[in-house]
């Protein structure tokens, strides 16, 4: 797997895409939203490298994935 340094944002789904700039535009004011998406690129990519039933087991659905990730940092 890519490490978040190599990983391009266009590996990710437009879907995952579009999911994560609302998520950040909403609730990631007050931070830097580059560094702090580039630092967990590679979780992002990993859970939407999932099936939507290995998602839904976790206990997620696609959209809620930037929130899962960021969790540390805005404490969702």
């Amino acid at each position: 797997m890519p490490t978040p340094q190599t990983l391009n944002i266009a590996f990710m789904s437009p879907r995952l895409r579009g999911a994560l700039d609302l998520f950040l535009s909403g609730a990631g004011q007050g931070f830097n939203a580059y560094i702090e998406k580039r630092a967990h690129m590679a979780d992002l990519a990993r859970l939407d490298a999932k099936s939507d039933e290995e998602l839904s087991r976790m206990g997620l659905r696609r959209d809620d994935i930037p929130r899962y990730v960021f969790r540390d940092l805005i404490g969702a």
